[in-house]
């Protein structure tokens, strides 16, 4: 069982990020953060490998490059959840289920009025 947490905006349709380590963020680090449109995040881990990468090298750059990469994936989804935040989508539900589809139809359980924006019209009601 996995948790997933919902995050909510007026006239958006609800995101669900998944917790525990992201493999994704651990293995494309900036890249993974951009596709999920956490900008700054992204930029400031750029920034990061890039001072890593001037300013040490051999080991030690290894081992610092290791330490940014456990660091994403540890913390790659709260990244994602900040930046939400920032847009102004607000954590609204706390979901468990085994995949995201599962987690989308316990939310659309919880919160039917939600189910509008992914049904439709005749289904939703």
């Amino acid at each position: 069982m996995r948790f997933w947490t919902a995050h909510l905006r007026a006239g958006k349709t609800p995101i669900l990020v998944r917790e525990g380590f992201s493999w994704g963020a651990f293995f494309f680090g900036p890249l993974w953060l951009l596709v999920h449109r956490a900008y700054i995040p992204a930029v400031l881990a750029l920034a990061a490998g890039v001072l890593i990468g001037g300013l040490t090298s051999g080991g030690e750059a290894s081992a610092l490059s290791v330490l940014l990469a456990l660091a994403l994936g540890f913390y790659g989804r709260d990244l994602v959840r900040f930046s939400l935040d920032r847009r102004g989508y607000t954590l609204a539900h706390l979901v468990a289920a085994r995949d995201a589809d599962g987690a989308l139809a316990r939310l659309l359980e919880r919160r039917p009025d939600l189910a509008e924006r992914y049904l439709p019209p005749h289904e939703a009601r």
